[in-house]
């Protein structure tokens, strides 16, 4: 009986070793797995923390990493510097995903002014041939500027959303700018609503001032006309023209007569 107990105890020590000596095993094999991407971690935190502080405009600005993922904290002066630190830590490394969680602290100002300073802005960053083809409509809430419209090309919606990054007293951006089709057909009707709306001896005078045009935006063959006019003559002249060209499906004729509506269309 003795003998029996005796086995019965070195079976279960047996059982416990190897239950310990797997249980290391484990450890040391899950410990090489994870030492090596917690040093690639602190490896790539090391190299964006480098270049952030080589930066005095990110003097502000922390970083984090975790998996691959950075993590920005911290504070910028303008909300291009929030974009500017996410692009240098994507560049740092082989990133998996940049999170940007960095404050605008910047100078305040209110809505209604910042939103007078980019309606301006915005009118002149765009000036040439293809602002006549574009339309952009924004508001301010607290600083987060909603930007929308219609855009031929995306090299306007690309200017004005830099011009309203650099604006002093913007905290984000939402950008709700589409892009018109490609297409022919649409590019000639644009061209011949041009020729007719600017041709005409009433209308002509809105081609004078490159930041005020009456804008045609043409998606596929229904044209809309956006902006503002002097007076409501001008904008039934303007919808009279359009609605005569050949090859358009519908008109909309949503020009504002000056002095009547507070909407900041650019």
């Amino acid at each position: 009986m003795t003998a029996a107990i005796s086995k019965k105890k070195n079976m279960t020590l047996v059982k416990v070793a190897s239950a310990l000596l797997a249980g290391g095993l484990l450890g040391a094999t899950l410990t090489a797995e994870t030492s090596p991407a917690s040093r690639y971690d602190n490896q790539m935190q090391t190299t964006v923390m480098q270049k952030l502080t080589a930066k005095n405009e990110f003097r502000n600005v922390k970083a984090t990493v975790e998996q691959g993922i950075v993590t920005l904290t911290g504070s910028v002066d303008l909300y291009q510097g929030k974009l500017d630190a996410a692009k240098l830590a994507r560049k740092a490394g082989h990133t998996q995903a940049v999170r940007n969680l960095v404050n605008v602290a910047g100078k305040n100002v209110t809505d209604a002014e910042l939103e007078q300073q980019l309606a301006k802005k915005l009118r002149y960053v765009r000036v040439g041939y293809d602002n006549t083809f574009d339309y952009f409509a924004l508001a301010v809430k607290d600083g987060v500027v909603a930007l929308e419209g219609q855009d031929r090309t995306g090299l306007g919606r690309e200017e004005a959303l830099a011009a309203i990054a650099q604006m002093a007293g913007v905290k984000d951006v939402i950008d709700n700018v589409s892009l018109e089709p490609v297409s022919r057909f649409d590019d000639e009707l644009r061209l011949r609503a041009m020729r007719v709306i600017y041709g005409d001896s009433v209308l002509s005078k809105y081609a004078m001032d490159p930041a005020r045009p009456i804008r045609i935006i043409v998606d596929n063959g229904h044209v809309t006309l956006y902006g503002s006019v002097d007076s409501p003559m001008d904008k039934t002249i303007a919808g009279l023209k359009a609605n005569q060209l050949p090859g358009a499906f519908s008109v909309d004729n949503k020009l504002q007569v000056e002095g009547k509506s507070g909407q900041q269309g650019l």
